[in-house]
């Protein structure tokens, strides 16, 4: 890798990884008026070829079973259909949500109870989701076989594929229009004041020492690594997800719902007669960084059946294409890290998505650079999600994590 040098030896802000957090941080940060500061985007790897960010599905759902998570996303859908009026830009293309929506579905009287639970939270936050009986979803959706299924959750307003990676390179080019600087680099260690209760610089692997007044932990699946050089541990660790996109030898009449299969796999819609699936191993254990090998078998011997089962026309499938990603897995509970150390408080975390960063990201990185401009919220509260529960070992559970 190519190490870039810093223009700077001191920054008012360094963020730790250039993918959609650390991007999108530094573009809310950078439009804000009221900071003035010099920004630092540290990112390993450039072509962002592992990028969690690029191997992302690229949906949106509001079906979550906290109230602050269905507000989150309803900012990202708002984000992403005025991009050029957020950005103040008109270069920027209108953007769309493909509403396809997420059509979950329950075999068991416990997995309808939770979707019954979450309908009710969404419905306090606003969301358009509806609970869909047997009857109803065989009428709506006629390809699906329904005979073990008890319930279905399904919303089709703002839920479905955006265009994340067109979000993502604007936000990085309007950032670096403003100021924001990009640098290609690994940073070894994070230096400390001899208090022990500030970051005051970042090592490169160059060698080259980089004081910063803020430090933010963007670093996705890596973030344990990069919360350890400040002596921080963080329950968040890679665990891979395997996307399959296939075309159909018979293509369903109507779009397909984003469907999560009580198995766990899930499909959905991409058009012109493709689909696309995902799903990961039944043990789903930490890997290493660098691991993206396939696994075959878990296709032929589970999602492809699972698939055909659910959706008969699906038996005649041939793959287009196939890859595996890693989530920043919090195993915790599945929910989001996020604002100051409560001893280090000028380390900011930005951390443990369980799979669902690119579409809180707008929320987050606008979140995140309030914070280290104002040290306090002034839109979304995002203090639920703080460090302190991961020290107290009080989580808040996701339990619609795909």
């Amino acid at each position: 890798m190519s190490t870039d040098t810093p223009k700077s030896t001191n920054y008012d802000v360094i963020i730790i990884g250039g993918g959609i957090m650390g991007a999108s941080t530094a573009c809310f940060l950078s439009q804000n008026k009221d900071f003035q500061g010099k920004i630092l985007v540290i990112e390993r790897d450039p072509t962002y070829e592992f990028a969690s960010t690029s191997h992302t599905n690229s949906c949106m759902r509001q079906q979550f079973s906290t109230g602050l998570n269905v507000r989150i996303s309803q900012f990202a859908a708002d984000y992403v259909k005025n991009l050029g009026r957020y950005l103040s830009d008109s270069r920027i293309p209108k953007l769309d949500i493909q509403n396809f929506g997420y059509m979950y579905l329950a075999d068991t009287e416990e997995m309808a109870a939770t979707l019954r639970t979450n309908h009710a939270v969404q419905q306090a936050a606003g969301a358009a989701t509806q609970l869909m009986s047997r009857e109803q979803i065989a009428a709506a959706y006629p390809f699906y076989a329904l005979d073990n299924i008890l319930l279905g959750s399904i919303n089709t307003v703002d839920e479905g594929f955006f265009d994340g990676q067109a979000v993502f390179d604007w936000q990085r080019r309007i950032s670096r229009e403003a100021g924001v600087e990009y640098i290609a680099a690994e940073v070894t260690a994070l230096n400390k004041n001899t208090r022990g209760n500030r970051i005051e610089s970042v090592t490169l692997s160059t060698g080259q020492t980089v004081s910063c007044g803020q430090l933010v932990n963007a670093t996705g699946p890596r973030a344990a690594r990069t919360a350890a050089m400040a002596g921080l541990s963080l329950p968040v660790e890679p665990r891979k997800r395997f996307t399959w996109v296939f075309r159909a030898e018979h293509p369903l009449e109507q779009p397909l719902p984003l469907t999560i299969d009580p198995s766990g796999v899930h499909v959905r819609e991409v058009g012109g007669g493709t689909y696309m699936a995902g799903a990961h191993t039944e043990e789903d254990p930490a890997v290493a960084f660098d691991d993206f090998a396939m696994d075959h078998s878990l296709w032929e011997n589970h999602v492809w059946p699972m698939i055909a089962t659910r959706i008969p026309q699906f038996e005649a499938i041939k793959i287009v294409s196939e890859w595996a990603g890693h989530y920043a897995y919090n195993t915790l509970d599945q929910n989001a890290i996020t604002g100051p150390h409560p001893d280090i408080s000028n380390f900011l975390f930005l951390n443990g998505f369980s799979g669902h960063g690119l579409q809180q990201s707008p929320a987050m990185g606008r979140g995140t650079a309030e914070w280290l401009t104002y040290g306090s919220y002034r839109s979304l509260d995002l203090s639920a999600f703080h460090y302190e529960r991961i020290a107290a070992n009080a989580p808040i559970l996701e339990k619609a994590v795909i």
